[in-house]
C-alpha cells in the first residue's frame, strides 16, 4: 500500500487531501510543528508526527522529515502551507527516490513575490494591476496621485497587513511597517475569485475556481462557491507550461464588470479550492503526476467551514441585513470538516485554536499570525544546512 506524508495538517486543505488519499487506498500520515488535531483526529490519518519549526530550526525540520520518510516508508511528500519554501530549499537533503511535490526554490521565490510574480504573469499575457515597489508612504502617495490604491508587503499571506484605499490614500494613513519592500497597486473594483491547480512538469492536471463568498474580515474565506472561468483556466494552463511548474499553485483574481480577469497574486501552495473536488475525481493521481488529462470538480457544490459559517457568517449577515441570503447559502453548502463517520476534526480544530491563542498571547500577535509564525517565509536568505 502506497504511503503519503502531508505537511501543514493544521489547515483544512491538508485534512481534505488526507481523506482523498485514504479513499484511494493510500496510507496517510501528517506532520506539523504546531497543534494539528484538526487533521490528526481524522479517521483518514494513520499517524500524526511532530516536526521542529522550519522557520527557526531548518536543520531539525529536515532531519525529522528524513527520519519519518525512512521509518514509515513514505512514497509521496505533499506540503500544503508555507513550509513549501523550506521544503523546496532543502529538497536535496531528502532521498532522491521520494516524490516531493515542490518545484525549484528560486521559482517559488519569484511566485511568492508580489512584485516579481506580476512581471511573470504579464509576460504570459495576463491582465495585471499597475504596480510599484515602494519603501515608504511618501513614494506610494506620489505614485498613486490620488488613485484608488492597495498597499501590501511584497511577501505576506491571508491579506495580513494589506491596506485598501478605494477612495485614495487619506492624509492620516499610518507609516508602512515591517522590514521589507511594499507593493503599491492600482485598486480594481470587481468580484474576487480564487483558483487552485495542480501541475506536473508544465502539464495542468487539476484545476478549479471559486468565489470566497464569506470572509473573516479581509482575511481567510470560509465559504467556497464554485465559479468556473474559462479565461482563468486558459491563463493557468499557459502559465504553468511556460514556467514548467510542478506542484500546487493558486491565484487571486478580480473579475471586472466587463468580464475581464485581472490576476493579483500567486500562492505556490494549496488553498481552499481543494475542497471542491469529489472523492472520485482523482486528486491523488494528479498529485503523483499520473493523470493523463486535467480534472475539474465533477459535482461542484458550495463548500464551507460550517462552524465558522454559523458563527462569524451569521454575525456578518445580521450586520448587513442579509440573513435570508445567509440561510439560503448555508443550506446549499457542504461542511468540509465534519463528515459521516469522521466527526472529530471540528473538535480537533477547536483544540488547535486554543493552542494558537496561547501562542498569540505569548508573542503579542493576532490569532491569524500565530497560526503561521513557525512556517512563514518573507524572502529572507535561508541558511545552508
Amino acid at each position: 500500500m502506497a504511503k503519503v506524508l502531508i505537511l501543514g495538517p493544521r489547515a483544512p486543505a491538508a485534512l481534505e487531501l488526507a481523506r482523498h488519499f485514504d479513499r484511494a487506498a493510500w496510507t496517510a500520515h501528517v506532520a506539523d510543528s504546531v497543534s494539528c488535531r484538526l487533521s490528526a483526529w481524522s479517521r483518514s490519518v494513520r499517524r500524526a508526527h511532530r516536526l521542529p519549526p522550519p522557520r527557526s530550526q531548518p536543520a531539525g525540520f529536515v532531519a525529522a522529515l528524513s527520519r519519518i520518510v525512512a521509518d514509515e516508508r513514505i512514497d509521496l511528500l505533499v506540503p500544503t502551507c508555507e513550509e513549501v519554501f523550506a521544503l523546496s530549499r532543502y529538497r536535496s537533503a531528502l532521498p532522491q527516490s521520494l516524490r516531493v511535490l515542490v518545484d525549484d526554490f528560486d521559482k517559488l521565490k519569484a511566485l511568492h513575490s508580489k512584485r516579481r510574480f506580476l512581471e511573470l504573469a504579464r509576460d504570459c499575457g495576463a491582465n495585471v494591476p499597475d504596480s510599484l515597489a515602494v519603501a515608504n508612504l511618501h513614494e506610494a502617495r506620489n505614485w498613486a496621485d490620488g488613485w484608488p490604491l492597495v498597499l501590501k508587503p511584497e511577501y505576506s499571506r491571508f491579506g495580513v497587513h494589506v491596506r485598501l484605499y478605494p477612495h485614495g490614500m487619506p492624509k492620516d494613513a499610518p507609516p508602512l511597517g515591517l522590514a521589507q519592500t511594499w507593493i503599491a497597486q492600482r485598486f480594481h473594483v470587481g468580484t474576487e475569485l480564487c483558483s487552485y491547480s495542480i501541475a506536473d512538469r508544465g502539464r495542468l492536471l487539476a484545476h478549479c475556481v471559486y468565489r470566497p463568498a464569506y470572509r473573516i474580515s479581509r482575511s481567510s474565506s470560509f465559504y467556497f462557491e464554485p465559479t468556473p472561468n474559462t479565461t482563468i483556466r486558459r491563463f493557468v494552463e499557459r502559465f504553468v507550461r511556460q514556467i514548467d511548474f510542478t506542484g500546487q499553485i493558486s491565484f487571486d483574481w478580480i473579475i471586472g464588470d466587463d468580464g475581464s480577469a485581472t490576476v493579483l497574486e500567486c500562492n505556490p501552495r494549496a488553498i481552499s479550492g481543494v475542497h471542491l473536488f469529489a472523492p472520485g475525481d482523482g486528486l491523488p493521481a494528479a498529485l503523483m503526476g499520473e493523470s493523463t488529462a486535467c480534472i475539474e470538480p465533477s459535482a461542484p457544490r458550495p463548500k464551507m467551514l460550517a462552524g465558522v459559517m454559523l458563527s462569524a457568517g451569521f454575525a456578518q449577515a445580521l450586520r448587513r441585513g442579509s440573513v435570508k441570503q445567509w440561510w439560503h447559502d448555508y443550506r446549499r453548502a457542504d461542511d468540509v470538516l465534519s463528515l459521516p463517520g469522521d466527526r472529530l476534526p471540528p473538535l480537533g480544530g477547536l483544540v488547535d485554536v486554543g493552542a494558537f491563542a496561547r501562542i498569540a498571547l505569548t508573542r503579542g500577535c493576532s490569532l491569524r499570525e500565530a497560526a503561521t509564525w513557525d512556517i512563514e517565509w518573507d524572502g529572507e536568505d535561508l541558511p545552508d544546512l
